[in-house]
């Protein structure tokens, strides 16, 4: 076994007092263990590290999920860049890194055998104003409320309005954002009840006047004279705007993240792209309370686009996202126009995702009708040659690729009716033993063609379904099947109804050509739960077996399953048990 080199990010310069900016000594100590041969660990001293976007590294990056092929957004801030580089660790020995303004914190590029590990991350202010309810009540028949923020908001009030101000640039002065009132978006918390759901936000309707009452803390008078009976709850409001991954992995083989917490991610999460063998396991994504925010997350907590090989994310804690915790996808492009026999012109349709190349030579590409999705009734080839976007902002159209084929397509692959998907990046996925809870959407979303086991979770209190399985050629254009999926073993309290659902987008079903297969669920726990816990849509080989319920008033089994368009279902063996400890 070859030594390992070791790399102090102090010999460059870094400063584990925190008393000084650290973000281009780690860059210089990254760049010099990317010059080693063999394996090497850059290593931190224990401490508390920051690190300012003015000294951070730059990428132009095109990421999936985010802002498209919106080139104002392409250049990426990113905090600790491992790139070009084989056999690295980036070891934390348990400091904490502290982000400024705008940043990924951490990403993988064209990299192999790469792991994170032992470090703690967070951002100072934010831009996610979580402004909680302390007081409130009439006074002279007129509502008011008074809104505790966390320590670091900072904030004018112009006139009946509160403008939002980021952290101070420290060149500038300058705040590095600004929002006004509500934003863009809002969810509600409950901390009491620990259940997070979007919602529309009253806080600013209706204003008469607004003051200051300490730094951190705001009256509001309103005109109506309806007492506010919102007290105690929080009101998480933010742009929406996905200009960074909050951690990005891309073109990389065989990446891991362990023994992280994260306790904020800006922009869309940890974002895994075109890569193979991703491992997340015991990452903690929840706010540090003693900075008084409960928001841990812009949006999703892990997206992971085309990825390859196997994805496994074990023993994490998924607690307080703007958006799903997870969700494995491939992206389906749009057949925009047949130019030669063996060549198509295919289309990035969604808005948000667009500019990275969603096929190479030597992939595998399967073409399938829109209106059915069925991968049965499907064409594959093998993609000979490409032409449109690099991900770095180089080809002739961010939101097309010219694919040629290894053969002709046959006449009824027709443009805007079918759609194409990378068959080669798709993963094999397991979800195992973590924790999801305050979580306002669905908790895992999965479509990937190779077997995935969701297997010892606790879902709590999900506000959508636990766990959706879509395929979808007409929204999101997140592709695609499931054909071999085991959820066991798994704890749903309080789930929503369903909390299993699967809801492809195909408009013709027919039983005998279903989107999904394969699907099994059994010996799970559902307390509180209502009828039907399994929604299925398009679904071939269902098997509900071996799951138990617990509750006041337990559904009956004949009301646990609802069908539309499935074949081969099985539902049986559940019966009421009272709830595992754990």
């Amino acid at each position: 076994m070859a030594t390992r080199t070791i790399v102090d990010v102090t010999d460059h310069g870094a400063d584990p007092t925190g008393t000084r900016d650290s973000g281009t000594a780690v860059a210089r100590a990254l760049r010099a263990a990317r010059a080693v041969e063999g394996p090497v660990t850059v290593r931190f001293a224990p401490g508390r590290y920051h690190f300012h976007p003015e000294h951070a590294e730059r990428r132009d990056l095109y990421v999936s999920n985010t802002v498209g092929a919106d080139a104002r957004y392409a250049s990426k801030t990113i905090a600790l860049l491992v790139e070009d580089a084989r056999d690295v660790v980036v070891d934390g020995q348990g400091s904490a890194f502290v982000l400024h303004g705008a940043q990924t914190a951490f990403a993988a590029i064209d990299s192999t055998d790469v792991r994170f590990e032992n470090f703690s991350f967070d951002y100072v202010a934010p831009r996610v104003i979580d402004a909680t309810v302390s007081a409130g009540g009439t006074d002279g028949g007129a509502a008011w409320r008074e809104l505790s923020l966390p320590r670091d908001t900072r904030f004018r009030i112009d006139g009946t309005r509160v403008v939002w101000l980021g952290e101070p640039a420290p060149d500038s002065g300058e705040p590095y954002w600004t929002g006004v009132d509500a934003m863009d978006y809002t969810q509600v918390h409950d901390p009491a009840a620990a259940r997070t759901w979007r919602a529309d936000n009253p806080l600013f309707d209706d204003v008469v006047s607004v003051r200051a009452v300490a730094h951190d803390r705001i009256r509001i008078h309103y005109g109506t004279t309806e007492k506010p009976h919102d007290i105690g709850l929080v009101y998480q409001m933010r742009t929406t705007v996905r200009d960074h991954p909050g951690a990005f992995v891309w073109n990389s083989e065989r990446v891991e993240i362990r023994n992280v917490s994260a306790h904020y991610l800006h922009g869309f999460g940890i974002v895994g792209q075109l890569s193979r063998d991703l491992t997340v396991h015991d990452v903690r994504f929840r706010a540090d309370p003693a900075t008084g925010r409960s928001s841990a997350g812009f949006a999703d907590f892990i997206n992971l686009s085309s990825m390859g090989g196997e994805v496994l994310i074990t023993d994490c804690v998924f607690d307080g996202p703007h958006d799903d915790p997870v969700n494995v996808h491939g992206t389906y492009l749009v057949v925009r126009e047949r130019v030669a026999p063996d060549t198509v012109v295919l289309a990035y349709r969604h808005p948000e995702t667009a500019g990275f190349p969603a096929f190479r030579p030597g992939d595998e590409i399967e073409f399938v009708a829109r209106a059915t999705l069925d991968s049965s009734a499907g064409f594959t080839a093998r993609v000979r040659a490409v032409d449109g976007p690099d991900g770095r902002g180089g080809g002739p159209d961010p939101s097309s690729m010219v694919v040629t084929l290894d053969r002709d397509l046959p006449g009824h692959v027709e443009p805007e009716t079918w759609a194409a998907e990378n068959v080669t990046c798709t993963a094999a996925v397991r979800i195992a033993g973590n924790y999801f809870v305050n979580v306002p959407t669905r908790g895992v979303l999965v479509t990937t063609r190779r077997p995935v086991v969701i297997e010892r979770n606790v879902f709590d209190g999900m506000s959508m379904a636990s766990v959706y399985v879509s395929g979808d050629a007409e929204e999101w254009f997140e592709s695609g099947p499931v054909a071999d999926l085991v959820i066991r073993d798994n704890t749903f309290l309080r789930p929503s109804t369903p909390a299993i659902l699967f809801g492809p987008t195909n408009t013709v079903l027919d039983p005998a050509r279903p989107v999904h297969r394969s699907v099994t669920i059994s010996g799970n726990v559902f307390q509180d739960a209502a009828a039907p816990i399994v929604s299925a849509r398009s679904v071939g080989g269902l098997k509900v077996t071996g799951n138990r319920l617990t509750g006041a008033r337990p559904p009956r089994n004949g009301d646990l399953v609802e069908t539309a368009g499935c074949s081969d279902v099985v539902v049986a063996a559940t019966r009421e048990a009272q709830l595992p400890r754990r």
